[in-house]
């Protein structure tokens, strides 16, 4: 049996030489670490921040040892531990939300990982909405025919909306439960509503729900072989063919191009800017809030493709305390953008700036600022 172990950790080690990764062993330590019905999960920059995927599943070995055998690319990571949910990861013993855990690969490492609790072992504490008065839920499952599922979908009216005559620009915006509201979101809003209001500028804001489950799958144009189905085409069918035919009927909108905008972080800012490039002739702006490129390495080639065809103002966002290829790979897209696009850029770097609401939340009003002049 030790033979063949041996064996097994002498591919395993090759395999990781041979792509150039290094080999990163996880080892959860401490008393907070039992046989958890659900299992332990890594969820981090390097996997979308799937907080229940399967690849990242710790394992119990003979001794009782829950370990985790990872091959990663050099670079800057963040992550967190959880028991295969949102509401069931690590936490300060206290019940208080811990800060992402930061890992930089430079070889091969093993890493003890000591949880001080799980936020299901606390009472949640109470919630209260902090969405302002003009933002509405319009539909608890609005139906999109194109992935057959129900949607919730937010929506936030300008201040004068209910007295003027006028018609208004209409930005959508993914990951819905982040926008408006601490009572619906995970690691607190973005704030666009109160943004908004300090706005001469107004606008309509269309917040559309993530799929949960469906989240990794919707938000890519591309199929994985990590997560299955990219059904990113599907989805920006819809917005385009189902959701803003309904919004601009309904309501008194600014329907061309120069006035229809879209805006996401991370998976959202990937199907985004893939929305951008779908449709260029029905998007005017967009805004690329850390762009979660590596997964789906067939945009590079998209983009050259599709490039040519956008006129738009593209706003894109990245921290340097993100995973290593946030800033390079937003480098490389805005350049092939400017080589063979018209677009009008802005582009922000954070030497601060991390994977999370908080830092998208800072840089949010400039990009409503510079796409709505």
């Amino acid at each position: 049996m030790r033979i063949v172990r041996s064996i097994f950790v002498l591919v395993l080690l090759f395999n990781f030489e041979l792509h150039g990764q290094s080999h990163i062993r996880f080892v959860l330590t401490g008393n907070q670490v039992t046989d958890s019905p659900n299992g332990y999960f890594l969820a981090g920059s390097f996997n979308g921040w799937n907080p229940g995927d399967s690849a990242y599943l710790f394992t119990k070995d003979q001794n009782g040892a829950y370990r985790l055998d990872l091959g990663l690319q050099p670079g800057k990571y963040e992550f967190k531990i959880t028991c295969g949910s949102w509401d069931k990861a690590e936490c300060h013993m206290d019940g208080q939300s811990i800060a992402n855990r930061f890992l930089e690969v430079s070889g091969d490492a093993n890493i003890e990982l000591t949880p001080e609790a799980w936020t299901d072992q606390f009472k949640k504490p109470v919630k209260h909405s902090t969405a302002g008065k003009r933002v509405i839920i319009l539909d608890t499952a609005f139906n999109m025919p194109q992935l057959k599922r129900h949607r919730a979908i937010r929506i936030y009216l300008p201040a004068d909306y209910a007295v003027s005559k006028k018609r208004y620009p209409v930005l959508y915006m993914h990951d819905g439960q982040n926008l408006f509201d601490d009572l619906t979101s995970y690691a607190g809003e973005w704030g666009v509503d109160e943004c908004l209001d300090s706005m001469k500028k107004q606008c309509i804001i269309i917040g559309i729900d993530n799929g949960g489950t469906h989240r990794i799958n919707e938000y890519c144009g591309y199929d994985m072989k990590e997560y299955g189905k990219g059904e990113g085409r599907a989805y920006v069918d819809f917005l385009v063919k189902t959701l803003k035919p309904y919004i601009d009927k309904k309501f008194r909108t600014l329907p061309g191009h120069d006035h229809t905008f879209i805006a996401g972080s991370s998976l959202g800012g990937l199907i985004s800017l893939y929305a951008v490039l779908r449709y260029p002739a029905v998007f005017g702006g967009a805004g690329l809030f850390s762009t979660s490129l590596w997964i789906n390495p067939e945009m590079w080639a998209y983009i050259r493709q599709r490039a040519p065809l956008v006129h738009a103002k593209l706003f894109f966002y990245a921290g340097k305390q993100e995973d290593e290829t946030m800033v390079p790979n937003m480098l490389k897209a805005l350049k092939i953008i400017m080589k063979y696009s018209h677009s009008a850029t802005h582009t922000q770097i954070r030497d601060e700036g991390r994977h999370n609401e908080a830092s998208w939340r800072r840089e949010f009003p400039a990009f409503y600022q510079f796409i709505i002049k």
